[in-house]
């Protein structure tokens, strides 16, 4: 198991705090340190999302008004030049940089201030001109499958088929309960390509790492997680987050024999099959309603006209 140490915006904006964020995870042994190419202005005003629609006791859109999100997300913005760095300090500690991309804008930046691998969100998997545009811009490309129909995953799969890429299977329920990680839809995309890997949103305050140690057992090549050096309270991400220690600890076991694992799991977990699901389900309505605003929520040329990654 290879371990992406998902910064998000753990960092709060502070650069100092991300540098040392960069010297923990690799103290821990991450294979990669992620963070995301966020600039505020990519974000989409949408009309619903202001105030979300509810008919008849039934939500249709969630809230999430323009500028709150905006103003929240102006201060976590990390500069081109802050990325470069970024990339280098990877570089000269001795672990691989990662960005996930939310704009074909992004792409030249992405480029120029030096990333070799790119990450594609969720939302994004079913945006073939994104994914084509991409897919001879980088070395290696993974892409998240959460709140994403079969058809769009085989779409993804012979836009990149002759590609470096990696499927990481994710449920996008924030946090997410262990009964709905459906960790055999691995499976699944491991039809489409060598390795998969799971992206873990659950809650940390309640299961720990037992989650993502199962998801490790069940033949999760690679695990994206969300990492802090803060307490959990001090960031937005901070209760899906993993600290140090966590870390280390699903590294020692990913090391363990698959029969070793199994007697932990049994031993700590014992129904940890409940984490299985099915290999290929409908999306639940809090899934469509995550996808329905999270997709979309970026856009190229935001301020002129709307220009989306599927367009």
């Amino acid at each position: 198991m290879k371990l992406i140490a998902e910064f998000c915006q753990n960092h709060n904006g502070d650069f100092g705090l991300l540098k040392e964020m960069i010297y923990a995870a690799k103290d821990v042994g991450c294979e990669y340190a992620k963070i995301q190419t966020i600039f505020a202005n990519m974000l989409s005003k949408r009309e619903r999302f202001e105030k979300g629609i509810i008919i008849n006791d039934i939500t249709k859109s969630i809230k999430r008004p323009f500028k709150l999100e905006y103003d929240r997300l102006k201060k976590l913005e990390l500069s081109e030049d802050q990325q470069a760095e970024f990339i280098s300090i990877c570089k000269k500690v001795g672990i691989k940089p990662l960005t996930t991309i939310f704009t074909k804008d992004s792409i030249q930046l992405i480029k120029r201030v030096g990333f070799e691998d790119i990450k594609v969100a969720s939302y994004d998997c079913g945006s073939i001109p994104l994914l084509n545009l991409i897919k001879s811009e980088f070395n290696k490309i993974f892409i998240s499958t959460g709140a994403t129909f079969d058809s769009e995953i085989e779409e993804a799969y012979h836009c990149l088929k002759n590609n470096d890429f990696t499927f990481f299977h994710c449920v996008t329920k924030y946090p997410t309960p262990l009964a709905d990680f459906n960790l055999d839809r691995m499976n699944y995309l491991r039809k489409y390509c060598k390795e998969v890997g799971w992206s873990d949103h659950s809650l940390v305050s309640r299961d720990g790492i037992l989650g993502t140690c199962a998801a490790v057992y069940y033949g999760a090549d690679w695990i994206e997680r969300h990492f802090t050096i803060l307490p959990a309270d001090k960031t937005k991400d901070g209760p899906v987050s993993i600290n140090i220690e966590q870390s280390k600890e699903l590294i020692s076991f990913s090391k363990l024999s698959n029969s070793d694992q199994k007697l932990y799991l049994d031993e700590n977990f014992k129904n940890h099959n409940i984490t299985l699901g099915q290999q290929t389900r409908e999306l639940t309505n809090e899934e469509l309603l995550n996808r329905d605003y999270y997709r979309g929520r970026f856009c190229s040329n935001s301020l002129k006209n709307l220009i989306y990654n599927w367009e």
